[in-house]
């Protein structure tokens, strides 16, 4: 029962369902005297069994095993337990599979239970993997009795099972497509020139590699200046349109009446200026990709000709009769509701569903505060050599001001912020007297009119401080000469303000 009990525990909890299965593995093995509990895994893109999660295994992620074939192929077929009372006599075990030795094989008995998804309504269940232990060899009765509690186990992570099922066949889906072996946040199409640490972003990734290398138009949603421009290059460099030119336009920086001329072109003697023959943007972006931004501002002439440019891969220059065909990859982006620009009449709904085939959600930077410090860092070391400052890093406090702000104007007013910051500078830190008065806060900056002078000044001297145990790793002796002062003074500071500077001699880098 204590087993059971501590797996509803983990079943229960916020952890991700691959650390969930592992924790059940260890459990199972520590307090069962199971050795090498692994689950095996259909996998539907494959039609072979994989090998997915182990304990006390130093190989295995490879091992495939074919549907009806062995125990493990003979349990998933059949959805029925398999006992094999002595591994040594089972050819099955003869090749000596997951490092066991002779005398293991003369010593141990193997179970192998289906892990069975619940079928609706009373329909029969689907058999999606397998759980199976090496035991000590012992009775028929002990050995039954393991077998029905691990089929109980098997019944309890099911459900986890089926989302480690989703995730392997999204691996090798991807896989087939070159995209690499799940680490799409890391492929050098899409990561290149990309700062991400939060799981959102990583999803957002993991779509622009899904998205990247087809030929379906995405629509990239999102608040101004969280990087649509930047994830739009990212799925055209994943495209096989790489080589082909990636053309832009901000369908809000002209008037309506030139984004027309400016998309499709026009001809001589269209209209007043036109003097001699353009190519609009359309043609330019012939065999690569075209990224209209702010698509909602296009005016309901231009939403037509745009929607018959994708439908029939065909434009007219402005002026012209004669059709021009062209083979374009569409990406848009927006910050406006395009669902409520329809029902007003706004946008056109039939370009809406031409246009909205792979929607890409960006969150906003203050739902995904984990992407602050690194992109901070990034820009700071973007802008401190292009201005040829010797800046090392953001102190605690500033970074704490940063991390504090809603950021409304998302990354691109983070860079602006850094970029202010760097000019600014004239030590080798970025302080929070650096940052723009935009950040600014009576707390967070010792501004506030209730603060006396002396205690505007102790929360100077504490970050002060606090930076200087930091370089030195919380050796008070190397921090007093950096501040140049004496021992004395600085252990003295220490103690006043209370700072633990032993927790610093393990801290590194957080700052760089």
């Amino acid at each position: 029962m204590g087993t059971l009990q501590c797996i509803v525990s983990e079943l229960g909890s916020q952890k991700p369902f691959q650390s969930t299965l592992k924790s059940l593995l260890q459990t199972l093995s520590e307090n069962h005297n199971f050795r090498r509990p692994h689950i095996v895994i259909f996998d539907p893109e494959t039609r072979t069994l994989k090998l997915t999660l182990a304990h006390g295994l130093d190989s295995g992620s490879a091992i495939e095993y074919e549907p009806g074939v062995g125990v493990t192929g003979q349990v998933f077929t059949t959805g029925s337990p398999v006992i094999v009372p002595l591994m040594k006599d089972h050819p099955a075990f003869l090749n000596k599979a997951f490092g066991r030795t002779d005398e293991e094989l003369a010593d141990l008995a193997f179970i192998c239970v289906p892990i069975t998804v619940p079928g609706k309504e009373g329909s029969a269940g689907e058999v999606i993997g397998t759980l199976s232990v090496d035991l000590p060899s012992d009775t028929a009765e002990s050995l039954e009795g393991q077998t029905r509690f691990l089929e109980v186990v098997a019944g309890m992570v099911a459900n986890h099972a089926t989302y480690l099922q989703e995730e392997i066949a999204r691996q090798t889906h991807m896989m087939a497509q070159g995209l690499g072996g799940g680490e799409l946040a890391e492929h050098p199409a899409v990561s290149a020139n990309i700062i991400v640490a939060s799981k959102s972003m990583k999803l957002v990734l993991n779509q622009v590699s899904q998205v990247g290398p087809s030929r379906a138009t995405a629509l990239l949603r999102g608040e101004s200046g969280t990087g649509k421009e930047l994830l739009a290059e990212a799925i055209h460099q994943a495209s096989p349109r790489r080589d082909n030119p990636l053309i832009k336009l901000n369908c809000a920086a002209l008037p309506s009446e030139l984004v027309e001329s400016e998309l499709f072109g026009y001809q001589k003697g269209a209209f007043t200026g036109a003097v001699q023959d353009k190519k609009g943007l359309f043609e330019l972006a012939n065999n690569g990709t075209l990224f209209l931004d702010e698509v909602g501002e296009l005016s309901p002439t231009a939403q037509a000709k745009v929607l018959r440019a994708i439908q029939e891969q065909e434009i007219q220059r402005l002026g012209s009769e004669k059709t021009l065909s062209v083979d374009v990859r569409l990406i848009c982006a927006t910050h406006r509701p395009l669902e409520e620009l329809v029902e007003k009449g706004e946008f056109r709904e039939d370009l809406y569903y031409r246009i909205n085939v792979f929607p890409v959600f960006i969150p906003p930077l203050r739902e995904r505060r984990e992407d602050i410090l690194p992109l901070s860092e990034h820009f700071l070391s973007t802008y401190a050599e292009e201005y040829e400052r010797n800046i090392k890093r953001i102190s605690t406090p500033a970074i704490d001001l940063l991390m504090q702000y809603h950021w409304p104007g998302n990354i691109r007013e983070l860079k602006n912020c850094i970029e202010r910051a760097v000019l600014v500078c004239d030590e080798q830190v970025i302080r929070t007297y650096h940052l723009p008065p935009s950040l600014q806060t009576a707390e967070s900056t010792a501004t506030d009119s209730n603060l006396s002078f002396c205690e505007a000044v102790a929360k100077f001297e504490q970050e002060l401080l606090v930076d200087a145990l930091k370089k030195a790793r919380g050796n008070m002796l190397q921090a007093a000469r950096d501040l140049r002062v004496s021992y004395r003074i600085v252990n003295y500071k220490v103690k006043k303000y209370g700072i633990d500077a032993k927790k610093f001699a393990v801290t590194r880098g957080r700052n760089r």
